[in-house]
């Protein structure tokens, strides 16, 4: 798997397909592999580059605390160390925090934005929330932590299909292979807690596209749609009945509606490239 060194912190990453550059980043404590269902649209247009965030995959794990804004300029060493100029930038989650802070700092670097069921600072109740997973995380095994989290992240909806069940059961039978290091998820989860672009995010001036579960309990609606009024020039997509995990549950229209996204604010000249 390539890499690049960012001040003595290994990032990881993998590429797939041609066309304009567009960097992928995960969530928490999740490997750039998990964009797997996506990356296999996106590839169609784009050159894919799927991250491993500090912490996980296989990235370096170095002691935390960790920081949206550092993790951000792991994204900002990688774009220069693959001589990239323009970028497309999707995250979910965490990730979306992560890119949120890469677009405030570098936004020469961007050509559009994609911000899935993410936030720009939390309230006490989120806060709290991934607190008691940074607990949850310490005590449980890894088959019942990965319960816990998907009880938060998918919907009713998705839940009572019956064709999901299956795979649900069976990601937490295999929960324990390459299980993350527990302190390296819980450096993550502090960079969530921590996370505050409120007061800068209305500075954010490339092409956005928010996108959200109706049912979001992980990271309710209100927060995107908080981003969106501070981003007046942004645009916001609900997926009604819904949660966190949106990008799955509605697998096929979140990747056409991303992909025609990015498309459409892709310069003409990086098309052809």
């Amino acid at each position: 798997m390539p890499f690049i060194i960012n001040k003595g912190t290994k990032i990881a990453y993998e590429e797939y397909g041609d066309g304009p550059p567009l960097i992928l980043i995960m969530g928490l404590s999740a490997p750039g592999a998990v964009w797997e269902l996506h990356i296999n649209e996106y590839k169609k247009n784009f050159r894919c580059i799927a991250v491993d965030n500090r912490g996980a995959g296989q990235s370096s794990k170095p002691s935390g605390p960790y920081t949206t804004k550092m993790m951000a300029d792991d994204i900002a060493a990688l774009v220069k160390e693959l001589k990239l100029e323009k970028v497309h930038v999707a995250g979910i989650s965490m990730g979306g925090a992560i890119a949120q802070k890469f677009t405030l700092s570098h936004p020469d670097m961007v050509s559009s934005l994609v911000l899935i069921s993410t936030w720009a600072k939390f309230q006490p109740f989120e806060a709290t929330c991934f607190s008691h997973l940074k607990d949850m995380r310490k005590t449980s095994s890894p088959a019942d932590f990965v319960k816990l989290l998907q009880l938060w992240i998918f919907s009713p909806t998705f839940f009572n299909q019956a064709e999901n069940l299956g795979p649900l059961i069976q990601a937490r039978e295999t929960a324990h292979k390459n299980y993350m290091e527990l302190d390296a998820f819980c450096s993550q989860a502090e960079a969530c807690i921590n996370h505050d672009a409120l007061g800068d995010i209305h500075k954010i001036s490339v092409p956005t596209l928010i996108t959200v579960g109706e049912k979001d309990i992980f990271t309710p609606l209100h927060y995107s749609q908080q981003i969106n009024k501070k981003i007046g020039h942004s645009e916001i997509c609900i997926f009604k009945d819904y949660g966190h995990a949106h990008h799955w549950e509605d697998l096929e229209k979140f990747n056409q509606i991303t992909a025609e996204f990015m498309k459409k604010h892709t310069n003409p000249i990086e098309r052809q490239s």
